[in-house]
């Protein structure tokens, strides 16, 4: 029962999207187009400009996640060694293993968060990448469009 009204009503949005979507075919038209061109050009000078920081800070992502893991796997081997070292030692000896264990998983923590951001930052280079090519086709269709006014006989 669902897809007999679904069908339809789905049908008439697939037909209706074209009629939709903003064109300009006549000379009077051109303010709107030029509106419409100025505001897709400013939108493409900023995401170029978020891209290129964010392909620049990409460079310090990438090496605090290198040194976070670095030093997280360097606490843990130091972990293991004072484990190993505080299974045959005093209580002093079983403190300070616990206390280097915490050590061990704050790093990891931090290892992992720093990673998180690397992958974020990797994200948001791939939405801007895409924001700004679809971006950049919009500016290609709007230079047809002005064309194709400018080749109308008046």
């Amino acid at each position: 029962m669902k897809t007999i009204f679904l069908l339809p009503a789905l049908l008439f949005i697939v037909a209706a999207t074209p009629a939709f979507s903003q064109t300009y075919k006549t000379p009077a038209d051109t303010a709107a187009l030029n509106k419409e061109y100025a505001k897709v050009s400013s939108d493409v000078a900023d995401l170029t400009a978020q891209l290129n920081k964010a392909q620049n800070d990409l460079a310090t992502y990438t090496r605090k996640s290198d040194n976070a893991t670095a030093d997280a796997q360097s606490t843990a081997m130091a972990t293991a060694d004072k484990a190993a070292h505080a299974t045959n030692g005093s209580v002093r000896d079983a403190r300070r293993a616990k206390k280097e264990a915490r050590r061990s998983v704050k790093d990891a923590k931090d290892s992992r968060r720093a990673s998180n951001n690397l992958d974020d930052q990797n994200k948001k280079i791939s939405k801007l990448s895409a924001d700004l090519e679809k971006n950049k086709n919009r500016l290609k269709e709007l230079d047809a469009m002005r064309a194709a006014i400018n080749s109308q006989p008046q």
